[in-house]
This record gives structure tokens, sequence and C-alpha cells, in this order.
């Protein structure tokens, strides 16, 4: 009996779909990676249903093509955590500090969805960069898909501008010499370096309105973008298909999408849930103290590994370390345009192959190091500013009431939290 009142449910559904719209609708469910192919918009919605889920993937396609899934999916959960945490967040100099204290200790599970949307930011990274680095060795950037390969470059890209964005907004003394770190190098960059800088800062140094502009780019500008550029990234993937097999034998028929390669991406999705409540709730990220414009960070770690590329690259490559980044850059993007031969298989591709190895061993070995930096801040700190009011009598300012005394602390270690202000 049950066993029929499922589809019987899902009949009715349909139908009521059907009546209502069209098969259009399924664009929806395919956006999100739940559906496999184009949708016959000239079918009725529960034929066009029944087709898409029956539609075969490639006999090549396994678990070894999950890692755009874990991506998107990661994507998502930035999202949805996003949001949860923009509820409590306040993005002033004098509130900042003080909603990620309350979140952390006044709301319930506020540690647990704040800690998984940081290591979800750290994974998200690895993810974008494992998927370029298979597409590199599979050649699956070449015709006809160079245009998918500049938008995944353009996705991490984007992504890492999430990551620096959102990296100031606790506003305790390791994001923000971090931040102020980061934007030193930028500000290295040829011609756009300074103006880049200057418009992201919006102040001589790091400030409350380089708070506001970050995290206006962070909730506003970059999502836009990102959704932008996800669109069109699928909308190619959908033309072009699955890459070929690398072996240039003829593209079989397989499974169906669903149920076959649907559970595998239900498998990892589980699996990367779990890895991230694990990290969460066993490595949460910790606060220093308030951020302090004029006392670097004595004891300063960078905790989003792409910090820790960063720092470790200025470190040891002094002057060259921004160069060669450029320089990685450029030669990715311009790389379908120089490798037009057929060839795709790795072993007779030794230099990319080799390239991408070399790569990913340098990305492991800066993000080591750098991690283990552990020590003051490199960018000196300001001179605190002269007072502009000459000093006058302690009997002639009136004594501020108790109540009205910021419920923060004014350095070293976080302290109690006012519950009357989240």
């Amino acid at each position: 009996m049950s066993e029929r009142r499922g589809p019987d449910r899902e009949g009715r559904l349909l139908a009521w779909l059907g009546r209502v719209t069209d098969a259009s609708l399924l664009g929806v469910p395919r956006f999100f990676g739940l559906l496999y192919g184009p949708i016959d918009e000239g079918l009725p919605l529960a034929a066009a249903w029944r087709a898409a889920r029956a539609r075969r993937l490639p006999a090549h396609v396994g678990w070894q093509h999950a890692l755009g899934g874990i991506t998107f999916f990661l994507f998502l959960l930035l999202v949805g955590t996003g949001v949860l945490l923009s509820f409590y967040y306040r993005p002033s100099v004098q509130e900042a500090y003080p909603s990620i204290q309350y979140l952390e200790s006044e709301i319930s599970f506020g540690w647990l969805v704040r800690n998984v949307h940081f290591w979800a930011a750290n994974l998200v990274i690895l993810a974008v960069l494992l998927h370029l680095l298979r597409a590199l060795v599979t050649a699956a950037y070449k015709a006809p898909r160079e245009t998918n390969w500049l938008l995944g470059l353009f996705l991490l890209v984007t992504l890492l501008a999430f990551g620096m964005t959102g990296y100031l907004l606790p506003w305790d003394q390791w994001a923000y010499w971090t931040t102020t770190h980061e934007l030193a190098v930028l500000s290295r960059l040829p011609l756009i370096g300074a103006p880049l800088v200057a418009l992201l800062q919006a102040d001589e140094l790091v400030s409350g309105a380089t708070l506001s502009r970050f995290f206006a780019i962070h909730v506003i500008l970059l999502p836009w973008i990102a959704l932008a550029l996800l669109s069109l990234h699928f909308q190619l993937v959908r033309k072009h298909g699955i890459a070929l097999p690398v072996s240039g034998a003829a593209v079989l028929a397989g499974e169906p999408f669903y149920p076959h390669h649907m559970l595998r991406q239900l498998v990892v999705v589980l699996l990367i849930a779990g890895i991230l409540v694990t990290l969460a709730a066993l490595w949460p990220r910790p606060l220093s103290g308030p951020a302090d414009p004029y006392s670097p960070a004595a004891d300063l770690r960078a905790l989003w590994f792409p910090a820790a590329i960063i720092r470790a690259t200025t470190r040891y490559l002094g002057g060259w370390g921004l160069p060669a980044m450029l320089v990685l850059a450029i030669a990715l993007a311009v790389l379908p345009l120089v490798d037009r031969s057929p060839e795709r298989r790795p072993l007779k591709r030794p230099v990319a192959t080799a390239g991408a190895a070399v790569l990913l061993a340098a990305l492991a070995a800066l993000w080591v190091a750098g991690y283990r930096l552990a020590g003051p801040a490199e960018t000196p700190a300001p001179e605190p500013p002269a007072a502009d009011v000459p000093p006058q009598p302690a009997d002639a300012l009136p004594a501020a009431p108790a109540e009205t005394l910021p419920a923060w602390p004014r350095s070293g270690a976080p302290g109690p939290v006012d519950r009357r202000t989240p």
C-alpha cells in the first residue's frame, strides 16, 4: 500500500503542476543538479520530468566527476550559513566583535553555524583547485570547452574574494592584521593595485569604512557575480556535455542519472557534511582579542588557507612572490589558446601533467609553511592620532553612567557579553 501511495502522490503533484505551469519549471531542479541534460519543453510537465529522470549519462562518468558537485554543495552551504549568521552580525567597529561573541555564547548552535561556515570557506577553495587540476590533467580545457575553463578561473577568483572580504568580519586581531597584510600585498599589483586597494580600504588604514565596504561586497555584490558565473558554467556544461574519455574511446550510454548518479551525489554530500561538522566541533575557529589598528597582533595565524599561502609566498619569495602568482594566473588563462593539440591522455602530455603535480605540491607546501608562521604581524602599525582636545581637569568632565559603558572588552581575551546588545 505504501509503495503505491508514493507514486500516486507524485503523479497528483505533477498533474497539478502541469495544470498551472509547463515543463520550463524543471529548469529549477536542473540548476541545483537534481536533473541532467536538456528539458523537452514541448512535453507536458509530467512526461518531461520522467524523460529527464531517465536520461542516461555517458558510461565513463563515475565518482571522479563529483568534484563539481562538491563545490556547488559547499557554495550553497556557505550561502545558507551566511544568511543565518547575518541575522545576528552587526557590521560596525563597535558591534562586530561583540555580536560574534553573542552568537557563539548565547545563540543555540551559533558556534556550530559559524564554524561550519568557516570550514566550508576553506574546503570550497580546495574543491575548486582540485576540480581545475583535474581539468588540467585530463585536458578538459580544450575545444569546445575553453570558455568553461575561463569561467572556472573567474569562479576561483570570486570565491577568493568571498573569503578575503569575509575574513575581516569578525573584527578580531587575527582578522584585522591578516586583512591588512593582504591589502598591502594587493597594492603591489602593477597599475591596478593601488586604485583597487583604495577602493576596498576606503580609508588610510583598515577601519570601520573598510568593514562596511567588505560587508557590502561580501553579502550583496559577490553573490550575484557568483550566481551569474555558475549559471553560465552550468549552461555550457549542458551544451557541450561532459568531457570525453581521455583515451578517445567512443562514448557509450551508461546508467540513468536518476537514481544512480543522484545516489552518488547524495553519498558525497553526506560525507562532506559529516567532515564539516567534525572539523567545526573539533577545530573551531578561535577568536583573538578585539581589533586594534595601533597594536599589531603578537601571535598572528593565517586560518584561511589561501591567506596562509599568501603569507608564505611573501615571506619566502619576497618581491618575487606576487609576480610569480600573476604569471601563473595568466598562463592558466591562455593555456587553451596555446595548447591546441587534440591529445588528451595525461601520459602523452608530460609537461602539463608534471606542471599540475608541481603546482599541487607547491600549494600544499606553501599552505603548511604559511600556517606554521605564527608570530607578530609583519605589517607595521600606524602611529596613534594625536588628541585634538586639550586636556581638561577630571572634575570638568561628567562621569558616564554605568549602563552606557560598552559591553565588549577593550583589549585582551573576549569578555562577557551583554545579553541586551546582541
